[in-house]
């Protein structure tokens, strides 16, 4: 089912119930890594016209996660009060997102990685035009999805790759030539789900 954008919609599926994901939700028999989490925090934002997510495709340079599809991101510095400053601080240095104009609306539970991150999802909806510019030396790209492609769950499937000696299971949702995948899949399977539910 295809749902329609509205701000509504988004704040009734915020209240929604939902506990916490990781990327061991699909692998449960692999044991997650010992040691302390480290805080990150990603912006989920829709634009107020239509609802057309803001992503990017990291550079290929990057040293984790190169030449994938993200949510605007990035680990808490000791400078950010939390991790919905450091959201908005990196969506600012990713993709120019002014944070005046990006108005939080909440928060997901935290998701856990495979790489010992605890990321924060930060839901926002840009006020006024926007178009996203990449900043080049974190990334390829910058460019939007459509609501209705993010809200639909039946649009996400499961998918496997061999890696680091055993068989992984992930969310994926291509669009397009973009491979919208894992960490980034997860939390907006998750969303799509509340979505429906509101």
């Amino acid at each position: 089912m295809s749902l329609i954008w509205s701000e509504d919609l988004l704040r009734r599926a915020l209240r929604q119930p939902a506990g916490p994901t990781s990327d061991f939700d699909l692998n449960p028999d692999v044991a997650p890594p010992a040691g302390q989490l480290r805080q990150a925090g990603v912006l989920i934002a829709f634009h107020e016209d239509d609802g057309r997510l803001v992503l990017t495709k990291r550079a290929a340079t990057m040293r984790h996660h190169p030449g994938q599809i993200a949510l605007p991101g990035g680990k808490v510095d000791p400078a950010d009060a939390d991790a919905i400053a450091a959201a908005l601080r990196e969506a600012h240095e990713e993709v120019a997102l002014p944070p005046d104009q990006a108005e939080v609306m909440g928060t997901l539970p935290a998701h856990r990685t495979v790489t010992s991150f605890a990321i924060r999802p930060v839901v926002a909806v840009i006020r006024g035009s926007f178009t996203p510019r990449p900043e080049p030396g974190e990334v390829a790209e910058a460019f939007c999805l459509p609501f209705a492609h993010i809200a639909n769950p039946a649009l996400y499937r499961v998918e496997g790759r061999f890696w680091r000696g055993t068989w992984r299971s992930y969310h994926a949702a291509p669009y397009g030539p973009y491979y919208l995948w894992g960490a980034t899949a997860r939390i907006l399977w998750s969303l799509a789900n509340r979505l429906n539910a509101a």
